[in-house]
């Protein structure tokens, strides 16, 4: 192929999308820690799914509103790091695309190498041996073969990039030790060869459908459907029994696009799906409708009641606060530290640039702080301050349960901007954060033998203990993260730890530290007891 056009172009991003989703899972297990959080590879197909669900929706065969409107589509939709980077990708190839609505080997090849620069843009401190490199390394090599070949075709150029692609991906290892350690490469950029062999399929008349090679079919029709939505008004039994956590997975077997915001006593809920009955009757488990809204993707587009029927709305105000967190005990406890919008997320589930541009427009304030919680989460939430032109959006890279509650306790409504800020900084850094969950594979990090089933301590970010017993965990890390200068003590019990053992681990801490100790029942997923010492 001498061309690639609107109408190939579409297909091999379908195609490429497929191959993604058929692998999101093999992409997920690459995740180096062996903790229940691996999810590059669904954010990335979320991500990227996001992006194709735009273009269907735009019925286009113009090769530059699809690149544009991918762009966009992937821009809103991005989840983690890993799909922020691959958002940035697009955005350069189509910000190189421009008005063209033919692409020959040179321009293609043009595109991809300004993709590559944007994203290294994109990131502050970029790292070698991630997505990152793949993506250089592979538009680099391909770059060079068109300069050597000019007359080659978009199929040979695609053969190259596909090629140099894996080989960077394979080299990943000696790039970060800690991949090796682990035995695994990048799982960003696997999940970007995915695509790259999923656009060559296409172009050698192979294209891949969905669910081919893998036990879990789940139809590309998904994408289009019907966007399903309600307001629900949970009843008193609903209220004891609703945990979003629980109704995000069911409703995530059945849909995509999918956005959750709960508001005391009443949940407003946006997806895409092929089933909105079966949405419907999950829903109605917990109460009453006040409003439902079902459109077909493929007929014009209906506004959403989520946007056009808010609540009455709000007093304007100096400041708002936005910050990020996964269970109903957290979500109470940011409430009552003063923040006005609790996104549903965390470590299994990143929130898309789109939840925290949705959650801005939800506050009439002039300065709004956004608290990620999570550093796979700050690049969505800067994304997010990056378009939104209206509001001053401040995001405070917070990177824990921890942080967050820390920076909203020292936000001062009556202090100007630059007082708070810094207040809300030094807040979050005069705090050590420890938390304890289990390991889901064997595996050797830092050269320590971690078994399947084994209680993990966590200091920030880094593993430094383990043991078969989650109460034992969590007395150990108490020790590490406490010192003689330790005055306050947090303790925040999970959705896995039983009263018994959060009453055993808060004993431990009167018995052996002179300090005041809090402790909150945070229900949250994942981490059975999330720490604090400061």
């Amino acid at each position: 192929m001498d061309k690639i056009n609107g109408a190939v172009f579409k297909e091999m991003l379908i195609s490429g999308c497929n191959n993604l989703n058929n692998r999101k899972k093999e992409v997920d297990s690459l995740n180096v820690f062996p903790v229940p959080d691996g999810d590059t590879g669904t954010n990335m197909s979320l991500t990227f799914n996001n992006g194709i669900s735009e273009v269907k929706k735009s019925g286009s065969e113009s090769l530059s509103v699809i690149a544009k409107t991918l762009s966009r589509g992937l821009l809103m939709g991005a989840r983690g790091n890993s799909g922020v980077i691959l958002s940035q990708i697009f955005r350069g190839f189509q910000q190189s695309v421009g008005d063209q609505e033919e692409l020959d080997v040179q321009a293609f090849n043009k595109a991809m190498l300004n993709g590559s620069k944007l994203a290294y843009k994109a990131v502050m401190r970029p790292v070698e041996g991630t997505i990152l490199t793949v993506i250089r390394e592979s538009s680099e090599s391909a770059n060079a073969y068109v300069e050597a070949n000019p007359e080659c075709s978009v199929n040979e150029y695609m053969d190259v990039l596909c090629k140099e692609a894996k080989a960077s991906l394979d080299h990943t290892p000696e790039l970060l030790p800690i991949l090796k350690e682990a035995r695994v490469v990048d799982s960003g950029g696997s999940g970007l060869v995915s695509i790259f062999d999923g656009f060559r399929a296409y172009l050698m008349g192979a294209p891949i459908m969905e669910g081919a090679g893998t036990s879990e079919t789940v139809k590309n029709e998904k994408a289009s459907g019907y966007r399903t939505e309600f307001i629900l008004k949970l009843s008193d039994q609903g209220m004891h029994l609703f945990k979003e956590d629980k109704f995000r997975n069911s409703l995530s077997r059945i849909g995509e696009s999918m956005t959750i915001i709960q508001d005391d006593d009443t949940v407003k809920v946006r997806m895409n799906t092929m089933q909105p009955g079966e949405v419907l009757n999950l829903g109605q488990r917990y109460g009453e409708f006040t409003r439902i809204q079902i459109d077909n993707l493929n007929e014009e587009q209906h506004p959403s009641i989520i946007e056009t029927e808010p609540e009455a709305p709000a007093e304007a105000k100096e400041y708002g606060i936005i910050t990020v967190a996964a269970g109903k005990g957290l979500v109470h406890l940011f409430t009552d530290y003063r923040a006005d919008v609790v996104v549903s997320g965390g470590q299994t589930m990143n929130p898309s640039t789109e939840d925290f541009v949705s959650a801005i427009r939800r506050i009439n304030a002039e300065h709004i702080f956004i608290l990620p919680n999570n550093s796979n989460i700050i690049m969505a939430a800067q994304q997010a301050a990056d378009v939104t032109e209206d509001k001053d959006i401040i995001v405070l890279p917070t990177k824990s349960i921890p942080q967050g509650l820390n920076a909203c306790i020292a936000f001062n409504p009556d202090a100007d901007l630059e007082t708070n800020r810094t207040q809300m900084q030094e807040a979050v850094d005069n705090i050590v954060t420890g938390q304890i969950t289990y390991a889901v594979r064997d595996t050797t990090v830092d050269g320590r033998e971690i078994h399947n089933g084994d209680y993990m301590g966590l200091k920030e970010k880094d593993i430094i203990l383990t043991c078969r017993d989650k109460v034992e965990a969590a007395c150990a890390l108490i020790d590490q993260i406490c010192d003689e200068d330790t005055e306050i003590v947090t303790l925040i019990r999970g959705e896995d730890a039983s009263e018994e053992e959060t009453e055993a681990v808060r004993q431990y801490v009167e018995d052996h530290y002179d300090v005041d100790i809090d402790v909150q029942n945070g229900e949250q997923p994942v981490y059975c007891f999330i720490l604090s010492a400061e």
